[in-house]
């Protein structure tokens, strides 16, 4: 079981940060710990790289993107039931893929739509560049916030293939019962704005909100200011 660290005054509080760059530096504050040492921030896009460019840029670490996709329910596509990984690997969520009544063939489209979309955005994001080496480091994984958990799961997941010293997760909001869940896969869970009300909505804890296109994202690692894939992480 990981620790959960987070922000007492804003717990159940909606509204509580300006924008993902506020977030990202009041986390950065409850990661000050890992200034200067031998960390990774690893960005889940899109919502995720403002977030993290803060917090490496703050911390001096190095930052990379780790890709993966939600794996959208057919006729609603803000809910996931599921996760697809850097490598095209399936995490489901089996409790709500039973309530959909969804066909193997329906599932599998929505697999196959998942994966189509990490391997675009590896391709436009990362540019081919290896994925960084993980091994006996510490792995930051930062995102905007965790709803259902599964997106951040599945990072996680991966991240551990890579047999890290240790395995954070970041971010600056949290419904409390996928962070209870999240605290059985890291080591430790920085979460600063815990809510249990329903229904829960990351957008909810941010005054300025907007949903982040991938051309948001090139800019955020055209701009370099973090040094997203070229900030001295050893590479495998």
């Amino acid at each position: 079981m990981g620790i959960l660290i987070e922000e007492d005054m804003l717990r159940e509080r909606r509204f509580v940060f300006s924008d993902r760059q506020e977030a990202g530096r009041m986390l950065a504050a409850k990661l000050d710990q890992y200034r200067g040492t031998d960390g990774t921030v690893l960005a889940i896009p899109s919502g995720g790289v403002p977030i993290a460019a803060e917090v490496a840029g703050i911390l001096g670490l190095c930052v990379d993107l780790i890709v993966v996709r939600k794996i959208q329910v057919p006729y609603n596509t803000e809910v996931g039931f599921g996760a697809v990984d850097p490598e095209g690997g399936v995490l489901f969520n089996e409790q709500l893929l039973g309530q959909l009544a969804l066909s193997d063939d329906e599932v599998q489209r929505q697999v196959d739509k998942a994966r189509r979309s990490v391997e675009r955005r590896n391709r436009m994001f990362r540019e081919g560049r290896p994925f960084p080496s993980l091994q006996k480091r510490i792995a930051i994984v930062v995102d905007d916030g965790l709803a259902s958990g599964y997106t951040l799961k599945a990072a996680v997941r991966y991240v551990r293939k890579g047999r890290p010293s240790k395995v954070v997760a970041a971010v600056p909001t949290g419904a409390r019962n996928a962070v209870e869940g999240m605290l059985l896969e890291v080591d430790e869970l920085v979460c600063l704005n815990v809510r249990s009300g329903y229904p829960y909505a990351v957008a909810d804890a941010y005054r300025e909100w907007h949903d982040l296109c991938d051309d948001d994202v090139l800019a955020l690692i055209k701009e370099g200011t973090a040094g997203f894939g070229r900030g001295g992480c050893q590479v495998s």
